[in-house]
């Protein structure tokens, strides 16, 4: 077995996101974005990662804040609004392909707290890095408005979030990060907007009971649609070739939750050699394991009345499963598979956990994927 140290670095990941290339022929210019995060555990200062990753021009943003949300909209409680700053200016340029980190803001976080990141763009910002599938209302308002407390300028919604990718906190007692690696499932497909009822969520959740030194930051890289060993404009940049930017590189990571294989097997083309599925998951550990990382192999849910359901990728997904639970690549396994199938027919999710495309779990089901983890195995 690999065991990674304790961690007690002076910044944790608290909440994370993966970008992917945007499909929008679109841009702001002259508007305020606020979008809004749901943090994992909570500290006494916050930074923001900024992100221009798949721009292929410069991304200026200025006058940039953060805030504790108030009351399920976009007005910021009162008290709570702090300037993010870039070594001391109001105003940063990501080059293309780039990330940026906001100085440290000093701000009291509570834990599994709504922040809201407010951000200026002067210029125009072709929409060239999101995330989609975020279950979120997030705001725009036209002109600048970052400093506002009040949500009243920020009339327009949209869901993806756009231009960040991550927030860190310091001083908050926490010993390190984990981070839920994976597809739509991890991602939040099944549950309802705004109610932030994802599996990583949930056991954020749970690893709040514990004792401070025990606790652990949750940071979601689900991307939907994600292949371990396909990249695609949509559904992002491969599971291996994503490890670097969106699991090695987050702040005090201990602990890669993987739960990925399901798009291999169900996208066409369709990946039916459960060994190459197989070897893409063992690359993943070495890659986590090289850098000090904890690797948890999670099994494939069930999809039988999925669209794309059949019985050769149901023989593969059954055959993964077995590697995972048997083959002792992976420090620890989680049984998804066990915990939400159908026990009379277990090629299918139980029925009281299909949120009804039969290959997401709703949020019943989330929740008992979370419950599932063994919380001493991390």
């Amino acid at each position: 077995m690999h065991f990674a140290p304790v961690l007690l670095a002076a910044w944790i990941g608290t909440w994370a996101s993966s970008p992917v290339q945007a499909g929008e022929d679109v841009s702001f210019q002259g508007d305020t974005l606020r979008e809004i995060v749901h943090v994992s555990i909570g500290g006494s200062s916050v930074r923001v990662r900024f992100t221009n990753r798949f721009g292929n021009s410069p991304l200026v943003i200025s006058d940039a804040t953060i805030a504790v949300e108030s009351g399920g909209t976009a007005s910021a409680l009162a008290g709570s609004l702090h300037d993010l700053t870039f070594m001391g200016a109001s105003s940063v340029t990501i080059p293309p392909n780039a990330d940026v980190y906001s100085d440290a803001a000093t701000l009291q976080v509570p834990p599994k707290s709504n922040l809201l990141v407010s951000m200026y763009l002067p210029d125009a910002a072709p929409l060239a890095t999101e995330h989609q599938l975020t279950n979120q209302t997030n705001y725009y308002a036209q002109g600048e408005h970052s400093s506002d407390v009040s949500g009243a300028a920020f009339s327009h919604t949209y869901t993806p979030w756009y231009f960040i990718d991550g927030v860190d906190v310091s001083a908050s007692g926490a010993r390190g990060a984990i981070v839920a690696f994976g597809d739509s499932i991890t991602d939040g497909a099944g549950g309802e907007k705004n109610a932030n009822d994802r599996w990583p969520d949930f056991l954020a959740s749970r690893l709040q009971t514990l004792p401070p030194s025990r606790q652990l930051g949750v940071l979601n890289a689900g991307i939907s649609g994600n292949r371990i060993l396909l990249s695609s404009k949509p559904f992002g940049i491969d599971a291996l070739a994503r490890m670097d930017s969106d699991v090695l590189s987050q702040s005090s990571a201990a602990d890669v939750i993987v739960l990925l294989g399901i798009n291999d097997i169900q996208q066409t083309p369709h990946q039916y050699d459960a060994s190459q599925i197989e070897l893409g998951l063992q690359q993943i550990v070495e890659q986590a394991h090289a850098r000090g990382l904890r690797a948890i192999g999670c099994t494939i849910t069930p999809y039988e009345g999925w669209l794309f359901y059949d019985t050769r990728g149901e023989a593969t997904r059954q055959a993964v499963n077995e590697w995972i639970r048997r083959s002792g690549t992976f420090d620890a396994v989680v049984d998804f598979d066990a915990a939400v199938r159908d026990p009379s027919d277990p090629h299918r999710l139980l029925p009281a956990y299909d949120s009804g495309d039969h290959l997401h779990p709703n949020a019943a089901g989330h929740r008992v994927m979370a419950n599932t983890v063994n919380l001493s195995a991390l």
